[in-house]
Parts: C-alpha cells; structure tokens; sequence
C-alpha cells in the first residue's frame, strides 16, 4: 500500500528531520533549544532550497509559514496558563486547600487517599507542577507522621497530577497543542471537555492502580523530609511587638497566638524579664521581644502577613552617629527573595552572634530565622552564637542574594531561593482563576483569550510582577513546540504523514479502527516516556490524522487518543518534570519508575482499548 504513494526529495528531506529531531531529543547529547533552533534553521534552507508548491506555485513551506508556529494560539496559551499557575503559586491562592486537607484527622491511608483525589481533581484545570509543588510539603508531612515513608507517596503524588491533566483541554498543555496541531490539518479543534469521557475512564482506572496496587511496588523509604524547606526544618527567630502593629494588643488562646498561624512562642522577654510558656491569657503590648520557631512556609507568610515584624537587630559601629550613617534601604516587599545559607566548618562567622553578622547593613539582607538540627535554642535569636552547620533564612533583594553566593563564609543552598508569596492578591488571583475557567468551559470566551486576559490582569492588578510573568515561561517549551509545530506542517505539506499512515497501516494489515487506535496509543505510550510528552504529542498528530482519514473514522478520535496516551508518561522519571522532581524527595532509582509505571502503562492501554469498544463502538 506505501508503494503507491511515491516518495519525493522533499519527502526524504522531512523524513530524515524527523528521524534527527528524536534522536537528538532522546540523547540529550545537545540541549533541547539548541536541537529545536538547530533543526528549524534546517527545515527554513532545506525547503526553500527545495520548495513545495502549492495549487499556486507559492511555496507551502516558506519561512513565514515555519515560523508562525511561534504566533500559534495553543502556544500563547500554553504560555498564558504558566503565568496563570505561577501567579497560583506566588500568591498562596490554593494553599488553604492543601493545608485543610493536612490538617484533617484521618487515617494516614485514607488521608493520602483523599489528598491524591483531590491533586488529580485540581491538575484537571491547572498545570500538573505548580498542584505537585503545592501538595509536596503535605505529603512530606504525612510521611513524616505516619511512618509510611516518602518512597510510598510522592511517585503516587506525581502520577496522580498527570492522570488529572487528561481530563480536560486545559489540563495539560499536551492537550491544547494536539488541539491546534488538529486545527492545522484543516480540522476544528477539541472542545473543553470533549476528552474527558474517555479521559475520566482511563485516568481513574489509573487512579485506582495508584491508589491500591502502586504502594505495594515502591520502596517505603524514609519518611524525613528533604532539604528544600520541608515539614520537618524548623527555623528560630525573634519579633518585637511594634506599638500598633497586628500583635499589639494580642492575647493568647490556649497557648498559641491567631495572629501567628503554625508559629509556636517559645519565649516572650518583656521588660528584660523572660517570660515562658504556659501563656494563660497573656496580652502582648509593644516593645515585648517574642523568640518563635516555625517552618520556612509559616515564616515566610509571616513575613509576607507582617512586613518588618521579623528581623534581628544589629550592633552599630561606636564610631558611628546617626548622622554620619547611611542605612541601605530595604528593597519593595514584592521583590524579596528568600534563600537559605549555611555556615560552612571555615567561616570565619563562627562564634559570632546573629546581630554581629552586618547582614543588613553590608548585604541588604534581613535574618528571618536560624536552624539548628542539634536542639531548640531558648534565647534571643540576635544573641545565639552561630556554629557550623547552622542554616539561616535570609531575606534581601535578588540582585543581594548573588552578591551573597560570592561570599566563602556563607554558603547558599542551591534550589532554596524563593520569592516571597502576595498573600494580600491570593483573594484576587483565585477569582480570575476561576472566571478563566467559567469563561471557557461555557463557550463565552476562547480558551486562548480568556487565559492571556487573566496573566494580563494578575500583573496589572499587582499578583506577579512582570519579571516573574517572563520568568513562569519556560523556554523549552516554546522552543521544542515551535520546532515541532513546523515539523508537523511540513509532515502535511510534502505528504510524509500521509506516507506514514500508509505504512502503519499495511504493516499492521486488516486490524479495523479498534485496532489501529489501540496500537497507536500503544506507540505514542512507549515514545513518550523516551521524548517529551509535547514533542510527541505534535508530531505523531498528522499521523494518527491521516490514519484516521484512510480509516474513515473521526479524527478528533485519533487526536484523543494521541492526548491520553502522551500523558501516559510513568515507566521513567524523565518521562514528565513532576517525576523528576519527586526523584529526590522519595529517594528513588531509575528502577523504581519501571517497576511501579511500566504496569500502569500497560494497565490504562488496556482501559482505553476496553473504552474504544465500550464508548466510541469502535
């Protein structure tokens, strides 16, 4: 059957470039821009060296063509539901929901049950990263409590998020750009929730595996948290109570103050005497000096709450009026960054006391809290003399914190920066979010400009700034999905997607739409967790087109079926960036993907051919 289809020079040409785009992505031997760059420059001399002209004489694959890919409506909007996401997760609008489900009093199963539920219920609507990194410290913590160990959860946590993602069009980003790769085989494009019968079907078959069979195949592991500000770090620091300030007037309930959330008081020095807890009915006044120890989160958002509440006073020189003194200004709250330093054996801070460091006055830098993992210091923070190993929480602007990673006597943990979070624009960010979503899913508004108009409005309205905004695109992305758009339509032009199908389809013979949609899935299954889940889903799309042209059968059913089985990418940790970033947090091996994901592959391909029958009567 192939052999009536007769391969031109411009076919060869797009064959031989498909055939280096996978195994550049694959080797990884360059990186992903330079491989994307580098075959397009390709493509743009290869056909206009070798045009393909169209009904007349234009060339089908000029370069404004190859280009406009970058101009792609399901790429913008990709772009826009990043800055979407990162406004979620800079202003803390969705941390209340996975706190409350911390804090319910379940069993441990049935609490991480409810809690992977409730991750692939949300991953349906948001990108799959930002819902891991939110739900990572509650199931640090679960582990932690329970002793089921960090290795039984967070593989579970990763997969949950992507089996959400295939529910809906926004879920992932692999789903919109197969969408307009269909718009660009002349097809309209997938509905909000034209995937989701399927997708429900297949992910919560998945979902039962993972809940069920997959913490039997992993290894228990430890239940510590790591190192990048999880449950178990806890920091001390200090407060003065400012006269008018949110603690002025405070009085304590049970022990505990409301005005700081998840922060327990160790200390309270009024009038040079120390006062230590039980605290029955104590009301704060200013000028008392609170010595409190909390997680990075709950400093951080008390800060964040708080502005200048937390803060160690520093020792001015003697020598030194007020006059003669320049005092460097803090930069605009919006632009803090927190980072986390460690005094390493040689520095020579060892010995002092935190007030005697200068970071405020040489660094720009505020201490916002001391961790020792030896024992709980009583005293205040500004006097305790530093020791190595010691890690400070720090705050200052960016610009600061590089100047910082200069200096031998502090080391700066790599992966510990982070911004400080906009709780005041959570309220407000969580609104659009959800007008976004109603906008869509009714029809009123493009999907595209209801998600460009929201990551308009979280700038303008103060939720992001707009270096953040820039910083939530990832490059990447843009770049493999522009590369593999214009791939996509020179598979179209010159006919080697057509070629393709043809192939497939006499070397699998009489097998019927059943069976040339199960063993696509299959195939789009098995590349996915080699290649990434975009690059897949956009160039296996002209072909599971054509196919489904030759077949006679809907193509939308052939681009769902490409959707659902991209998205499974469970057999290895550089299948999907969320099982990358649970690798280190439950300690696992390359091994340990195959031997949990592999079944889980293998188990929803059998969900979909069952759902092909049973759904499509196909």
């Amino acid at each position: 059957m192939a052999g009536e289809l007769a391969m031109t020079a411009q076919m060869w040409v797009t064959l031989g470039l498909l055939v280096l785009t996978l195994a550049l992505y694959m080797s990884e031997r360059v990186s992903v821009e330079v491989a994307s760059i580098g075959i397009l420059v390709i493509m743009m001399v290869a056909f206009h060296v070798l045009p393909v002209a169209g009904p007349n004489g234009k060339n089908l694959l000029s370069p404004d063509t190859l280009l406009a890919g970058f101009g792609n409506p399901a790429l913008l909007t990709v772009m826009a539901l990043l800055v979407v996401a990162e406004g979620l997760n800079r202003t803390g609008a969705l941390d209340r929901l996975a706190d409350s489900v911390g804090k319910l009093r379940l069993s441990p199963v049935m609490l991480a049950s409810l809690a992977l539920v409730l991750v692939a219920v949300t991953s349906g609507f948001i990108n799959d990263t930002p819902v891991v990194v939110m739900f990572l410290p509650v199931f640090q913590a679960l582990a932690l409590r329970s002793g089921l160990g960090a290795g039984r959860l967070m593989m579970p946590l990763s997969f949950a998020a992507i089996l959400g993602g295939m529910t809906t069009l926004i879920g992932s980003s692999t789903n919109l750009l197969v969408s307009s790769a269909l718009i660009a085989q002349g097809q309209e494009g997938l509905d909000f929730f034209q995937q989701t019968p399927m997708g429900l079907l297949v992910a919560g078959i998945g979902l039962v595996y993972v809940l069920f069979v997959m913490p039997r195949l992993l290894p228990k592991g430890t239940g510590e948290a790591f190192s990048g500000g999880g449950a178990g770090k806890q920091f001390v620091s200090q407060c003065e109570v400012g006269a008018g300030s949110a603690l002025d007037g405070a009085q304590a309930q049970a022990g505990t103050f409301r005005q700081l959330p998840d922060i327990t008081v160790h200390l309270i020095i009024r009038d040079g005497e120390s006062v230590f807890p039980p605290y029955d009915d104590i009301v704060l006044r200013a000028g008392d000096v609170l010595m409190i120890a909390g997680s990075r989160k709950a400093l951080t958002e008390t800060a964040a709450r708080h502005p200048g509440l937390l803060s160690v006073p520093e020792i001015r020189d003697e020598d030194e009026d007020d006059e003669g003194a320049s005092p460097r200004v803090p930069a605009p709250l919006v632009e803090q960054v927190l980072v986390e330093a460690m005094v390493p054996p040689t520095s020579r801070f060892t010995g002092f006391s935190v007030e005697q460091l200068g970071l405020n006055r040489y660094h720009n830098l505020v201490v916002l809290g001391l961790e020792r993992r030896a024992r709980m210091m009583r005293g205040p923070t500004g006097g305790l003399r530093l020791q190595a190993g010691d890690v400070l929480l720090l705050m200052g602007h960016e610009n600061d914190i590089e100047t910082l990673r200069q200096d031998r006597d502090l080391v700066v943990i790599s992966g510990s920066a982070g911004l400080l979070p906009r709780v005041h624009h959570a309220k407000t960010a969580g609104l659009l979010f959800l007008a976004m979503l109603g906008l869509s899913a009714t029809g009123v508004l493009p999907i595209a400009i209801s998600a460009i108009a929201v990551a308009v409005a979280l700038v303008a309205l103060g939720g992001l700034t707009a270096r953040q905004a820039v910083g939530a695109i990832d490059s990447k992305v843009v770049l493999l999905v522009g590369n593999a758009l214009a791939l996509g339509e020179a598979m179209d032009a010159t006919g080697t997607a057509a070629f393709l199908a043809k192939v497939m389809l006499s070397a699998m013979g009489d097998v019927g739409p059943w069976g040339i949609l199960v063993a696509m899935f299959g195939l789009v299954a098995a590349l996915t967790n080699v290649l990434s889940n975009n690059a897949t889903a956009v160039l296996f799309t002209p072909i599971a087109v054509g196919m489904a042209r030759q077949m006679g059968i809907d193509p939308a059913l052939a681009a769902i079926t490409v959707i659902l089985a991209a998205n499974c990418s469970f057999a290895t940790p550089i299948g999907y960036q969320t099982n990358l970033l649970v690798m280190g947090p439950g300690h696992y091996r390359f091994a340990d993907y195959v031997k949990a994901g592999l079944p889980m592959v293998l188990v929803m391909w059998a969900a979909f051919a069952v759902g092909v029958k049973v759904l499509w009567g196909l």
